[in-house]
């Protein structure tokens, strides 16, 4: 029975680490006109993010085709916009909420606009990151979002195993240190 709170333990971590790596079934992002493919130059894009909680604000981030993310647009649970710089406007995007739907802007589509968007959101103690929207023009192709999907995994299981792994040696410890009764 002096293992059963070790055994808790380790199979709650278990659960924090599965939800860790399902969490990008939670949020979605996705062109808000669902029938679009490409956005054309110039056009007007509109994304949506479809959060199951509405009580966090998201942030909108376009990972660029070398792979660097880019900050977009936070938006609170009380549709209140910061954009970069701590300005709450843009030129060139427009952020909202309505219900628990985050919709991004881009109002004229430009060749450094493309990428993948993703929508991101802090619910306590995790970042829970949405499925990526790819926006290239047709014919455009990015080969890094693979390598994108590949890095976030690996490095949650290498932090879950790690976490595991450190409880284990302390439990393991704590419980050899105490004196045997005979």
């Amino acid at each position: 029975m002096a293992g059963s709170p070790a055994l808790l333990l380790l199979l709650s971590l278990g659960l924090c680490c599965t939800g860790a790596q399902g969490q990008e079934n939670t949020m979605e992002a996705r062109f808000f006109n669902r029938t679009m493919k490409h956005p054309q130059e110039g056009q007007r894009l509109e994304l949506e993010c479809t959060s199951y909680n509405s009580y966090s604000g998201v942030s909108w981030v376009r990972q660029d085709k070398d792979g660097k993310l880019h900050f977009i647009v936070y938006i609170s649970m009380f549709s209140r916009t910061t954009y970069p710089g701590y300005a709450k406007t843009s030129s060139q995007f427009e952020g909202s909420k309505q219900g628990n739907s985050y919709r991004l802007v881009v109002k004229s589509f430009r060749a450094q606009d493309q990428g993948i968007y993703f929508c991101i959101t802090n619910i306590e103690p995790m970042l829970h990151f949405s499925s990526g929207q790819p926006a290239f023009f047709p014919g455009t192709s990015n080969d890094n979002t693979p390598r994108f999907y590949c890095t976030m995994t690996m490095w949650v299981n290498l932090s879950c195993a790690c976490l595991l792994l450190l409880t284990a040696i302390t439990i393991t410890t704590t419980h050899c240190q105490r004196p045997s009764s005979a």
